[in-house]
């Protein structure tokens, strides 16, 4: 084997790789440039020819190595493939299976044992002093429910030991086939694998459901409740591109959607979370500084988009036409009140009051499917005002994205600019950014902001996340203004409610006889889905839906329009309150007057 000479003219100059077994080499020719020059050149050549010699046999051995490994791969993908599932896999479905009934009925006893103790509460507070019985009932209450909460933990968990090993396989749940996931990956209706992740998650929820009913019955009436009667149900078996594809061209506000995907909140309901953290408001009222006050204002605006971010996977009940919505809180020491006051468009308004602020806005929602995103676009104003001094407040808001829609991994983010204005004093006014995610921006959520002077001068710089935190200065000296609450214990189950949301469906004799008929505590489609009875919501709702539909008929055959019992339409096609509401609810009161059926 000869290497061929560095002057030979068929060598190749481009960079592809050349067989060395069969490259056509040319014999050396002679130079007469002296016995030296020679010598060093051929040793020059023989170096050439040996590492050569030595790459050109480590890349076939390289190249034998992974073509061998390969094979073996493939080979092993088309035996798992073919393969069935395995008898223990099979074992497994069926103890999940057993388990998860066995469990429905323990919660259905507790239930029960909690209804047994509230009637013999009642009964005793007829005979005994009330102190002295609720606290004997307590006791009694605690013991039993406690005894029976241990046996059913034990049972779940002896029911399940035998999963520790198992292994989990995402799926994509649908029922079409031509649906595709992200990774196009298998898609599956059910899952053949259950991870030990998946199922010491489900006896957490378990066992925290269990604890939410015992704090019921041990006649924990005189505090706020702290979760839900039922956890959220299980979506994955929902085909979200189905309903999709075929309502193409629709709008999705008028789509009807499987009850599964609601949470049991309204969208009137949704309005007043805005209200969560009204303290701001109050701390605005009482400060003299109007550079500050529009510090608090614009901490305000920031506050009522926290509460989306862990509910990117339900969407609210829409309100039928005349529904209506009160929120009275003594301990935050506002009043609220919401009305449907149009269908077509849906429109929702609301108005709030306090001794130191007064909150109201009309708002309604036009929607942009993107494919993998949906868009929601609000349209409408925010106003408040401060009557201390004279201070109208009126702001935008921003257009929210919620983002991998037809996956299980939904996300919300919102974008767009706030503009704050002072309508009764140009002194000062805000602008606030919610900065859209880019890929490569790892911090997404983020807020930037501005409170400027007349001439447009920052006179102080705001920043932060809107679901956590925000503060005005600079980042080396800087002052937290507001930061969120705490996500209650548990929130994955109570569809990512936080403890304001948790308490908002919340209807207690007191307050039941104080409502009218048309207020969302009273939807049964809401109250079962929120009770756990995904079924008997799925009926009501399209009963109530239907019911809407014929009464819309009746105001078109006789050529009338709804009319807002509690809102009327101001000058610039604002909805603003009307004043009525909280005059009837005191005199003669909502049970003596004729309110509207809506289911």
């Amino acid at each position: 084997l000869q290497v061929p000479s560095v002057f030979s003219a068929p060598m190749r100059l481009h960079a592809s790789n050349p067989n060395l077994s069969t490259i056509d080499f040319v014999e050396e020719k002679n130079y007469s440039d002296g016995p030296e020059t020679s010598s060093e050149f051929t040793k020059m050549q023989e170096d050439l020819f040996h590492i050569a010699h030595k790459v050109y046999f480590t890349l076939r051995s390289a190249f034998s190595t992974i073509s061998a490994e390969r094979e073996k791969v493939k080979q092993m993908l088309e035996h798992d493939a073919s393969s069935s599932p395995s008898a223990q896999i099979v074992g497994l479905k069926n103890a999940l299976t057993s388990a998860i009934a066995q469990n429905t009925d323990l919660k259905d006893r507790l239930r029960r044992i909690h209804t047994e103790s509230m009637i013999l509460d009642s009964a005793s507070n007829a005979k005994s002093s009330p102190d002295l019985v609720k606290e004997n009932s307590r006791e009694e209450s605690r013991s039993l429910v406690h005894q029976v909460s241990n046996e059913s933990r034990l049972s779940i968990a002896d029911s399940l030991t035998e999963f520790f090993d198992a292994q989990e396989v995402l799926l994509s749940a649908s029922s079409s086939e031509n649906e595709v996931s992200d990774d196009d990956s298998y898609v599956s209706d059910i899952s053949d694998n259950v991870s030990e992740d998946n199922l010491s998650n489900g006896i957490e929820n378990e066992r925290h459901t269990l604890d939410c009913i015992s704090e019921s019955a041990i006649g924990c009436n005189s505090k706020r409740r702290t979760c839900l009667p039922a956890p959220c149900p299980n979506t994955s078996n929902i085909s979200l591109w189905n309903i999709l594809r075929n309502n193409i061209g629709k709008d999705l506000s008028k789509v009807a959607m499987p009850v599964e995907l609601n949470e049991p909140l309204n969208t009137l309901q949704r309005l007043c979370e805005e209200l969560e953290y009204s303290e701001l408001l109050d701390k605005a009222a009482h400060t003299p500084n109007p550079f500050e006050r529009m510090v608090y204002i614009a901490a305000f605006a920031v506050s009522a988009y926290a509460s989306s971010y862990y509910r990117a996977g339900s969407k609210p009940f829409n309100p039928v036409l005349g529904e209506t919505y009160e929120c009275i809180r003594e301990d935050k020491g506002f009043q609220f009140f919401a009305e449907q006051v149009s269908h077509h468009p849906p429109i929702s308004a609301c108005h709030a009051e306090s001794v130191n602020f007064a909150f109201w806005q009309d708002v309604r929602w036009k929607n942009k499917f993107w494919g993998k995103s949906m868009e929601i676009v609000p349209v409408g104003t925010t106003h408040v005002t401060l009557p201390a001094f004279k201070d109208h407040f009126a702001w935008n808001k921003v257009t929210s994205c919620i983002h991998n829609i037809l996956s299980g991994q939904r996300w919300i983010e919102h974008y767009g600019e706030i503009i704050i204005k002072n309508l009764n004093d140009d002194t000062c006014h805000c602008k606030l950014t919610f900065v859209k995610a880019k890929y490569w921006n790892p911090n997404a959520h983020e807020i930037e902001g501005s409170v400027m002077d007349k001439a447009g001068k920052v006179v102080h710089r705001l920043f932060g996340k809107w679901h956590e935190s925000l503060y005005y200065g600079t980042t080396s000296s800087s002052n937290c203004i507001w930061r969120a609450n705490p996500m209650p214990k548990g929130y994955e189950q109570w569809y990512g409610f936080t403890q304001f949301a948790l308490e908002l469906n919340e209807l207690d004799l007191q307050t039941r006889s104080l409502l009218p008929s048309t207020d969302t505590r009273f939807r049964p489609d809401q109250r079962f889905l929120e009770e756990g009875n995904v079924e008997g919501a799925e009926v009501q709702k399209q009963r109530i839906e239907q019911l809407q539909r014929e009464r819309r008929k009746v105001l078109e055959e006789n050529n009338l329009e709804h009319q807002p019992r509690f809102f009327r339409k101001s000058n610039d096609d604002a909805w603003v309150s009307n004043g009525t509401y909280m005059d009837l609810r005191k005199e003669p009161g909502f049970s003596k007057l004729d309110n509207p059926v809506l289911w």
